[in-house]
């Protein structure tokens, strides 16, 4: 059959279920006898189809690369002499065709048939828990779970000009005033827990560099921490040199 009359088609990648039904329809549209299908021509209308998804930017599925280079394997065996292979390769192709085309038909049938657009349950009688019987208001439900976070009342929005104030006003603490620190304190003792260490100081500044500076003086091996957690002790080690 002269496939160069034959007009190109334009399907979108999302019309197709697979190649198989892509392969149903370029034989449908051409007229292709589906029990001795034309490989070449069959071929040629499907790599066309191919290169229109690529060129629309679309993501052609492997499954319709396979069998592009199925029909591939077809065309180049049948170059060959021997025409036996490509008998049984055209043969499996058309089964799975007829096949297919079979399986489409039964769903529409069943589709038809058997609709389920309104199929819907009846609605359930859920009987309600009547267990707890008190009735609160609002407000007191609002100041259980406000106690249950630990808040007496809800945190008021901070404005912006007030967080700036803030960072402006805080106090900076510097490393190296906390590292003389710490080694004061275990001057004598020579080891002191973490949580005696920590005590008293309520400034977050002053506590974050009191941990920068313990973190400082055991990278120069001028502290030891043996333990975990806030009970754990730290030493002075080599008289802190």
């Amino acid at each position: 059959m002269n496939m160069e009359k034959t007009e190109t088609l334009s399907y979108k990648l999302d019309v197709f279920e697979g190649p198989l039904d892509l392969l149903l329809n370029l034989i449908a549209k051409n007229k292709l006898n589906i029990y001795d299908i034309p490989i070449a021509e069959l071929l040629e209308q499907y790599m066309a189809q191919i290169h229109e998804m690529q060129a629309a930017d679309m993501d052609v599925a492997s499954e319709f690369l396979e069998m592009a280079t199925r029909l591939v394997h077809i065309k180049s065996v049948s170059l060959l002499p021997k025409k036996e292979e490509e008998a049984a390769l055209k043969q499996e192709l058309t089964g799975q065709l007829l096949e297919y085309q079979q399986c489409k038909e039964a769903a529409m049938r069943l589709r038809e048939r058997f609709s389920l657009d309104g199929i819907v349950r009846a609605q359930a009688d859920i009987p309600a828990d009547l267990t707890y019987k008190r009735h609160h208001k609002p407000q007191e439900l609002l100041s259980a779970y406000l106690s249950m976070l630990g808040k007496k009342k809800p945190p008021e929005p901070q404005k912006p000009e007030d967080t700036i104030s803030k960072l402006i006003t805080r106090r900076v603490v510097s490393v190296a005033s906390q590292i003389v620190f710490v080694l004061r304190s275990l001057w004598k003792k020579r080891h002191v827990s973490l949580k005696e260490l920590f005590r008293g100081k309520n400034d977050p500044s002053e506590r974050v560099a009191a941990f920068l500076a313990v973190l400082e003086l055991v990278k120069d091996k001028r502290l030891r921490v043996d333990g975990d957690g806030e009970d754990c002790e730290i030493k002075l080690t080599n008289g802190g040199e």
